[in-house]
């Protein structure tokens, strides 16, 4: 393998690091130096506020003596006063040496600027640079104010405060950059911080050198050790591409164990769930197969009946085409004069066409809903109304087979649907009731509201049907009593198109059976709103 997973891992995690380093080093060179001046700066600041705590409860004379009112030698409150500058001199000392700045307190006698000619008029009160006897000029204790004085290189830093001011000064004397502090106390006295910047730049220095020194050496530990942890991984991937491998050959025995709950073992349970899938898709698709057989057995008995119906459709016409021609030469050749005879061959005539027609119009509305060949008219209108009006003009057929109508409903009912499809399909049911009815000769229909359906039905007295038959009778050219439908010209197609038209319209439909006959029914959208 060319370049292993492996090789790939412990590679990028070289890179990772080396890239840390660089950008490490890098922010090192660029804002250290800035972040130390800045936290020197900010140690200043803290060290002024702790100085004026000190001096305020410190009582210092010019001479850094204590004077109190009233002060006799060995006195207790001389002896006090003395200990409590003491106490603030070791105070200064300890902040002084512990952040690493030089403390000058001073006060000036009748002058408001600072320069060269002041050094010669400072009352020094407190140094950590040597003597701070007001009598020598020279001393060690003005060096930190000479310095500041005649240094012409300085940078200032903005601040919050009006109290002190903070500048980045060059010292030439010293070659060396410092930060100073200039500020007067609550007690009226000045004060004069000074901290050195030159430890920074070697600092930052020893420290890149460091981060190189100590990178590198982690880098080469990190490669090896990832080489060796790297190989627990990829044994991993290597016993999930066996068993996809498996998987290709169609062999789903083989599961990987999952142990752990990392990327890995989600991969191991994906991998394994997929076995099971494509197990569980084989075994359906070979159920399939079986099924598919079986419809197209169903298929060889549809033709059958196909052409069984065709028989019957062929006698059906046959018998009407034959009466139309034969009335129809009569006419012709005038076999009968008087009025009434040829009035009754025209009405002969006109049934057996009228027969013939509605045939072959059942066949037509069948087609063009199966396949979709009219596009859906979907209207908001009132099924009660719909039902109503078909079930009067029907009252003569009633009446010729002496029913009795029971039309049971609400005022009104809207639904959605096609107007035509659903009159065509619960015309088929009425006919279908009125064909079939028996016994006490009752025909129920009923239009009610369930939820957001309107239910419509339409019950019949009468024999039941058999139970083998309920699931096809919704098959086109299907017929359970073949005599009786021939008694009454039916073709099997009616209860096609209300099969038809319901799935078209994504509604249920069925049939039950009671104790005295038969009811269809089927259900229409009855929602206040829908998007059309």
């Amino acid at each position: 393998m060319k370049q292993s997973l492996r090789f790939k891992l412990s590679v990028t995690l070289l890179a990772t690091v080396l890239t840390t380093l660089l950008v490490t080093v890098l922010a090192s060179n660029l804002f250290l130096e800035q972040y130390y001046s800045y936290g020197k700066r900010n140690t200043l600041v803290s060290a002024f506020h702790q100085i004026n705590t000190i001096y305020q409860n410190t009582p210092v004379t010019d001479n850094n003596v204590a004077a109190v009112p009233g002060w006799e030698p060995f006195g207790s409150d001389s002896i006090n006063s003395l200990k409590s500058i003491v106490n603030g001199e070791l105070a200064m000392e300890r902040l002084s040496q512990k952040n690493n700045i030089a403390i000058m307190v001073y006060k000036i006698e009748g002058k408001t600027e600072i320069n060269d000619t002041t050094l010669y008029d400072l009352g020094v009160v407190f140094s950590t640079m040597g003597n701070t006897s007001t009598s020598d000029s020279t001393s060690e204790g003005f060096n930190i104010y000479k310095d500041y004085v005649r240094s012409a290189d300085r940078e200032s830093f903005r601040t919050d405060s009006k109290d002190y001011s903070i500048q980045q000064v060059y010292v030439s004397r010293l070659d060396s950059s410092y930060i100073y502090l200039n500020g007067m106390l609550d007690n009226g006295y000045y004060v004069m911080l000074r901290t050195s910047l030159q430890s920074i730049e070697d600092g930052a220095a020893i420290s890149n050198q460091f981060y190189i020194y100590v990178t590198i050496g982690i880098s080469c530990i990190s490669f090896i050790f990832m080489l060796f942890i790297s190989k627990k991984f990829t044994s991993q991937i290597l016993d999930l591409a066996h068993i996809a491998k498996k998987m290709s050959e169609l062999d789903f025995d083989t599961k990987y164990p999952v142990t752990t709950e990392d990327e890995i073992g989600v991969l191991g349970q994906s991998i394994n769930t997929l076995s099971e899938t494509l197990e569980t898709t084989l075994r359906e698709l070979k159920n399939a197969n079986a099924q598919l057989k079986k419809d197209l057995d169903e298929k060889i008995q549809i033709d059958e009946m196909r052409k069984e119906f065709l028989s019957n459709v062929s006698h059906e016409l046959k018998t009407p085409i034959a009466l139309i021609q034969g009335y129809a030469e009569g006419l012709q050749e005038n076999i009968s004069d008087d009025q009434e005879s040829r009035e009754f061959y025209c009405d002969v005539i006109m049934d057996e066409a009228a027969k013939m027609n509605g045939i072959v119009k059942k066949l037509l509305d069948l087609n063009q809903i199966e396949f979709g060949a009219d596009t859906l008219n979907i209207e908001h209108f009132d099924i009660v109304d719909t039902v109503s009006n078909m079930v009067d003009s029907s009252d003569i057929l009633f009446r010729q087979k002496e029913v009795t109508l029971k039309f049971e409903s609400e005022d009104s009912i809207y639904v959605w649907g096609d107007v035509y499809l659903i009159e065509e399909s619960f015309s088929n049911y009425l006919s279908n009731a009125l064909n079939h009815v028996d016994g006490e000769k009752i025909i129920r229909v009923k239009v009610e509201k369930q939820g957001d359906k309107a239910r419509v039905s339409v019950f019949n007295t009468g024999e039941r049907i058999p139970e083998e038959d309920i699931d096809n009778i919704w098959i086109k050219f299907y017929k359970v009593d073949k005599a009786r439908t021939r008694e009454y010209g039916g073709s099997g197609v009616g209860l096609s198109i209300v099969k038809a038209t319901m799935e078209r319209l994504g509604q249920k439909y069925g049939v039950e059976n009671h104790e005295d006959g038969v009811e269809f029914w089927f259900e229409l959208d009855a929602s206040e709103n829908r998007e059309i």
